[in-house]
């Protein structure tokens, strides 16, 4: 593929910044392992949280709301509901410095209460996409394990591609997790 001026400056500059710099320092206990295959790329995630299963179900299925939470979501809304089977819009942008991808999808998603989310994409700027998220408690912590695939529309460098992708994605986690924390904190205050 070609890399237009735009392209080949964020490019470039992506390569000579620290990926360090790109991750928060406060949600580095989130495990985020990104490995690209040609032009699929898998992702999977390990995001410890400090609350109750039910909390953090609500939290991960609040599709209405979840544009308030995550700063990269500019839409976030249900569009049709059938029994446990949800059909989601989702519209927003990921950005790192200069470089800012855009994105509109549509997923169906199916969920297996109170312990699994199954999504794949139907429309929107992806080939293709399917991921799995489990609430599983792990001692005395739960976690939100989230794994699967997609195969973006447009290419993604081999190196630099999947550092931004787990920067961005420990990035969203972290927001969940702070959106978790909040209305655990409004359900059982501290005492």
């Amino acid at each position: 593929m070609r890399l237009t001026p735009l392209r080949f400056v964020a490019t470039l500059l992506l390569a000579v910044v620290p990926v360090c710099a790109w991750s928060s320092g406060t949600d580095q206990d989130i495990v985020v392992e990104v490995r690209k295959d040609g032009q699929n790329i898998a992702v999977d995630v390990d995001c410890p949280v400090d609350a109750p299963w039910p909390v953090v179900w609500e939290v991960l299925t609040d599709y209405d709301r979840m544009a308030h939470f995550i700063s990269g979501l500019d839409y976030s809304g249900i569009d049709s509901r059938a029994d446990n089977v949800l059909r989601v819009h989702q519209k927003g942008k990921a950005s790192r410095g200069i470089l800012s991808i855009e994105f509109d999808n549509v997923r169906e998603i199916e969920l297996v209460p109170y312990r699994e989310i199954r999504s794949r994409m139907i429309s929107g700027d992806l080939k293709a996409s399917v991921f799995t998220t489990l609430i599983v408690d792990v001692g005395q912590r739960v976690h939100i394990v989230n794994s699967g695939h997609y195969t973006p529309k447009m290419w993604i460098p081999p190196f630099i591609g999947p550092a931004l992708i787990e920067a961005e994605t420990q990035k969203q986690f972290g927001e969940i997790r702070a959106e978790i924390l909040r209305r655990n904190a409004l359900v059982h205050p501290p005492t």
